[in-house]
């Protein structure tokens, strides 16, 4: 079993758990109380900066385990707010990446920027529930969902109000991607069966979805180098997590990778 299966088998049973304390009409019947969402791709398309920037905020990951061990969500992200960053990612998956919900509520609600909130959505309650805890932009994964699954939850969390990020990761995907109509594509450089990273997915992909969409590299991002060069390919943003969670000064990382 990969370990994408594995973490879907797991987030399957999150979400029937899930299913059993509230239903999407309790969330929905709030939406009326929430504050408007923040623009995340609008966020990124006027950035000031020659690429944006998406920060992750990032405690472990399956493939090198904890990251940042004095973590603090909040703190992270108010570090990555005084650099400039454009907007924010939350991870709230807990069993593999030791996110949670709380994070994103926090984060939501004290930094005030953007925030996709980063985790492996596979049925429609996840989204109003993304909605209701503060997110303004859902990721969904080509490779985690059948295409007939894909198209309802890209154009349901589109009819809520919540931006969507689609991530790609081969040549198959884009295309996928692209015949969806995809406003915002990511291309990630890590390989979900594998783990194993490699830029050259950013070289041959985003200048196949830059005419089309707002284009996005996503992993493996460490030097200012990495930032040129899929910024060469046609990237408008990029997403990066370790390099800065895991720097004891996120914010000068963040000024030292992306020439700011």
């Amino acid at each position: 079993m990969s370990r994408l299966q594995q973490i879907l088998d797991t987030k399957a049973q999150e979400v029937a758990q899930l299913k059993t304390r509230v239903t999407i009409a309790d969330f929905e019947s709030e939406f009326v109380n929430l504050r408007p969402r923040h623009g995340f791709r609008q966020a990124l398309e006027t950035s000031p900066h020659p690429v944006a920037l998406i920060a992750e905020v990032k405690k472990a990951s399956p493939s090198q385990g904890l990251i940042r061990p004095d973590f603090d969500a909040l703190d992270v992200a108010n570090l990555y707010k005084s650099a400039g960053v454009d907007c924010l990612s939350v991870l709230t998956d807990r069993e593999y990446f030791q996110g949670s919900i709380d994070d994103l509520i926090e984060v939501s609600l004290e930094t005030g920027l953007p925030i996709l909130r980063k985790d492996f959505l596979i049925d429609r309650i996840q989204l109003y529930e993304s909605y209701f805890w503060g997110a303004d932009c859902i990721l969904l994964i080509v490779a985690a969902l059948a295409v007939p699954l894909l198209r309802d939850l890209y154009a349901e969390a589109k009819g809520i109000g919540l931006d969507v990020l689609v991530e790609v990761h081969d040549p198959q995907e884009t295309d996928i991607a692209l015949e969806l109509g995809a406003d915002m594509i990511g291309v990630n450089n890590r390989d979900l069966s594998t783990f194993e990273t490699n830029l050259a997915m950013s070289d041959s992909e985003i200048p196949r979805i830059a005419p089309h969409a707002l284009a996005i590299s996503e992993s493996a991002l460490a030097t200012h180098d990495d930032i040129l060069r899929v910024q060469d390919a046609g990237a408008r943003a990029v997403l990066i997590g370790t390099t800065f969670s895991g720097s004891s000064d996120p914010a000068g990382k963040i000024r030292d990778v992306m020439g700011w």
